[in-house]
């Protein structure tokens, strides 16, 4: 069965934004991106909350006409041919090789963790990862630290008042500013090998 990995960057008091939904603060050097790179290479799939997706919609498809940055001319070509599912109850349409779900999550997300291919990538946000956290269907949780303090906003994983046990699988330092936890769901199995 396909994983969901889940990649999000993290202030240290464990907010995805600022107060005003700012997302000017990411630290983000050569190892972030190589990291980056590395997880884009196990998944043929991208997953998105609304939010999140409004965002890489309105950078990606034309990345290379406002950015010059080796990392953006890598991925841009890539995110546009990437299959994307956005999880909205809100969007009518998306373009880029996109497809929406609105209702079912659960079964939504299993049929696709069921389907035969390479793992799933859900890009950070809040809600969609909370959501699918409590249903226990994040499988690896890949977490960034930055060093700033935001004060507030939406935090990491808004799990209601569920309690989530996770295992450590590894730490990072990248680019001397930031920490990467590793984590999988405190019962799933080792990694073989």
């Amino acid at each position: 069965m396909r994983k969901i990995l889940y990649f999000v960057h993290t202030s240290l008091d464990g907010h995805i934004d600022g107060p005003d939904g700012e997302f000017d603060w990411p630290a983000v050097g050569p190892e972030l991106f190589g990291f980056s790179d590395e997880l884009t290479a196990r998944v043929d799939t991208f997953l998105y909350g609304r939010g999140v997706w409004e965002v890489m919609s309105g950078y990606w498809p034309d990345a290379e006409q406002h950015s010059d940055d080796e990392h953006d001319l890598k991925f841009a070509p890539l995110w546009r041919a990437m299959p994307k599912v956005v999880f909205s109850t809100t969007l009518d349409k998306a373009g880029w090789n996109t497809r929406i779900v609105s209702a079912n999550l659960a079964e939504e997300v299993t049929a696709l963790k069921r389907q035969p291919g390479k793992d799933l990538l859900l890009l950070g946000g809040s809600g969609l990862p909370g959501e699918l956290a409590r249903l226990g269907l994040i499988d690896e949780y890949h977490v960034v630290v930055h060093p700033v303090v935001l004060g507030g906003a939406r935090p990491l994983l808004p799990l209601r008042k569920e309690r989530a046990g996770l295992r450590l699988t590894g730490t990072r330092t990248l680019d001397g500013r930031t920490v990467l936890l590793q984590y999988v769901p405190a019962g799933s199995e080792p990694e073989a090998g």
